[in-house]
């Protein structure tokens, strides 16, 4: 459940779109047979294209969302506690009004101030509690609190899913941590898988949010929807379509030269939804000094994460991000003691 609908079930997605605009659409037709009968048929042709492509534009979502998938998705979100976790369930308001719901999963007390948190976003299908056994791979190998992220639309989440909604989530979760004074702000990892890791992205290059995250980890994600529409629907046309006819964009190719936090890429080899190609693209393009592509040659879409090695990985890029860091501050309070006195004890040490 990790990230884009499976084709297998792309079948019953059409069905349920078909039945949601079927009334749309007969009205459509009605009203152009009237007016072609009335004025003739240019008029009625033009006004039929016009409201196909309207229709089109609208059933977009249909594509991209799919929170009640498995069915019960919307009604049953499964617990943090069925995996031995402690957590607090959380409502928030976004910026708009919406209330999305949280989990926050926390390590006991002692640890909780100093650990890192990793802020959660997944992918377009099912709930958050979906990606609990995840979660729980991260609590216990990378000894981390979790702030796992519900989209509106999704769990029990108010509103309805859409481009700039999800956005407003992720920026909602980010101040949601910030207004806690029980965890360590200077360790917020984001996290992103598929869809998730459009949201990561776009929230890692906002100016007033950039600076609060240390570390960025991308997994599976896509440069953008126009792009995996060409490579889902293979139809030529798309190639010429202009950008303005996609109501979700998540233009990951385009903000990833905006990113300077530094960011972890990892992709499966095997995935055969979001080709690799895209993981490798955005890991060339990303705008951060520092940063790594991590490949998992039987990693799957959604599976990567259950491959040996996966957390290990993602471990060792934080501790030497830690590690440079402290470094680069020593050497940085060192010089600045060094300028004091006259004289510098560091000679030609560089910064890590």
């Amino acid at each position: 459940m990790g990230g884009y609908v499976p084709l297998s079930q792309l079948g019953a997605i059409l069905l349920r779109m078909i039945f949601k605009v079927w009334a749309y659409s007969g009205l459509v037709l009605v009203f152009c047979f009237l007016l072609y009968y009335m004025y003739g048929g240019l008029f009625a042709i033009s006004l039929l294209v016009f409201a196909v492509t309207g229709i089109l534009y609208q059933v977009q979502d249909n594509l991209l969302y799919s929170p009640e998938l498995p069915s019960h998705s919307r009604v049953y979100i499964p617990i943090p506690s069925m995996f031995g976790m402690p957590f607090e369930s959380i409502n928030h308001k976004c910026s708009d009004g919406v209330m999305i719901h949280m989990y926050f999963i926390h390590q006991p007390k002692e640890r909780q101030r100093l650990a890192p948190t990793f802020v959660f976003f997944h992918g377009n299908a099912g709930n958050m509690g979906h990606r609990l056994q995840n979660c729980a791979g991260f609590y216990h190998n990378l000894h981390c609190n979790i702030l796992l992220v519900e989209y509106r639309g999704y769990g029990l989440s108010e509103g309805s899913p859409s481009e700039e909604g999800l956005y407003l989530d992720a920026r909602a979760s980010l101040d949601y941590l910030f207004s806690r004074n029980d965890v360590n702000h200077s360790e917020i990892v984001v996290f992103g898988r598929s869809l998730g890791g459009a949201v990561a992205i776009d929230l890692a290059t906002r100016d007033n949010y950039a600076n609060k995250i240390w570390c960025l980890v991308l997994e599976n994600t896509f440069t953008s929807i126009p792009d995996m529409a060409k490579v889902l629907l293979g139809w030529k046309i798309l190639h010429y379509l202009p950008i303005i006819f996609y109501k979700n964009k998540y233009l990951s190719c385009h903000k990833v030269k905006l990113l300077r936090t530094p960011t972890l890429f990892i992709s499966g080899l095997s995935d055969a939804l979001v080709p690799p190609k895209m993981m490798q693209d955005l890991y060339e393009r990303s705008g951060c000094i520092r940063k790594q592509l991590y490949q998992l040659p039987a990693g799957t879409h959604n599976e990567t994460w259950q491959l040996p090695g996966y957390y290990h990985a993602i471990a060792l890029f934080l501790q030497n991000y830690r590690i440079s860091s402290l470094m680069r501050q020593a050497s940085m309070d060192m010089d600045g003691k060094s300028d004091s006195s006259g004289g510098s004890m560091w000679g030609g040490v560089q910064d890590i």
